[in-house]
């Protein structure tokens, strides 16, 4: 008589071989650097609370948002306050201001603390090297409450740089009452408040550049700025690239500390930026949902630039953040 054979089941229980994998690497890693997973606990726990959870307020920019009702006690307005602001008479004004002074940043104070840091890698005489980079990291560090004082009090109409302009024919009148002078106010002490600092992530990139390739240039008979051109540069393009792409990311997000601190009702037509508008429609005038509405735009954005840079980045030369 012939021993029946068990029927295999229809489905049996299947396991990939790259799940378990990848589980097993997981607990792996996981016991070797628990520590780091703990400190990793406080940054995580941040980055939730105070810029993951807070996005959820961005619904009051559909809503006629009223403390008293709360966020969801508020009444739906939908899209009425973009309407609102996109028909607005100040929504031209600020969008070409926040433009011109991005562009204006861009266009200066992006490439300074790449010629800063180019400068600086040339210097043989270590001394006057330090030197020259604690001079120029030290603003900075100043707070930028001073700093607008500062400028205040050099742009007034018995200020020093007013004074020194005076003798080559300059009128006399206090720069920030004049709206034609604002931007080049702000772009120029941008740039002595900030080249220092971000000159370091390229300073370090530099120290990264392999010295055999110098050494080669220099037996080939290359001067110092062909040495520059073609390896010092090509060496820090993706340091660049990856800077640039972050920059275009808040290309809008000109920073309202510093036009709050410096301008006055008089530059309006040139100082009012998105950011400041926020401000003061939110704050100042508590037209919440409306300044929300302005801040998700600009936010919007902001982003389209970013995922625009990196497409065309990684597209042209390869390196993006994505």
């Amino acid at each position: 008589m012939a021993q029946s054979v068990p029927v295999a089941e229809a489905n049996p229980p299947t396991v990939t071989k790259t799940s378990v994998s990848w589980q097993k690497r997981f607990v792996r890693d996981f016991i070797l650097n628990k520590y780091l997973y703990v400190m990793m606990i406080p940054v995580i726990a941040y980055y939730v609370i105070f810029h993951y959870a807070p996005m959820y307020g961005a619904i009051i920019a559909f809503k006629d948002y009223t403390p008293m009702k709360g966020i969801t006690g508020s009444d739906w307005v939908g899209l009425q306050h973009f309407r609102d602001f996109f028909g607005s008479y100040y929504f031209w004004r600020i969008l070409k201001n926040t433009f011109i002074i991005s562009l204006y940043s861009l266009l200066f104070e992006f490439p300074a603390p790449i010629l800063l840091a180019l400068l600086i890698n040339e210097v043989r005489n270590q001394l006057f090297k330090r030197v020259v980079q604690t001079i120029t990291y030290m603003p900075y560090f100043i707070s930028l409450v001073v700093i607008c004082g500062l400028i205040k009090d050099f742009t007034n109409a018995d200020g020093m740089l007013n004074s020194l302009l005076t003798a080559f024919g300059y009128d006399g009148k206090a720069m920030l009452e004049k709206p034609e002078l604002f931007r080049t106010i702000y772009v120029s002490s941008e740039i002595w408040q900030r080249i220092g600092w971000e000159s370091i992530i390229y300073i370090a990139a530099l120290m990264s550049i392999d010295q055999e390739q110098y050494e080669a240039a220099r037996m080939d008979g290359a001067s110092r700025f062909k040495q520059m051109l073609h390896i010092t540069l090509p060496g820090i393009l993706p340091v660049i690239t990856i800077m640039f792409i972050l920059r275009m990311g808040s290309m809008l997000n000109v920073g309202f500390e510093k036009i709050i601190l410096l301008y006055n009702p008089v530059i309006y037509n040139t100082a009012d930026v998105i950011s400041s508008f926020v401000y003061r429609k939110g704050l100042l005038e508590f037209g919440w949902s409306y300044s929300a509405a302005v801040g998700l735009f600009n936010s919007l954005f902001n982003l389209t630039l970013l995922i625009t840079a990196n497409y065309i980045s990684r597209k042209v030369n390869d390196n993006s953040l994505w």
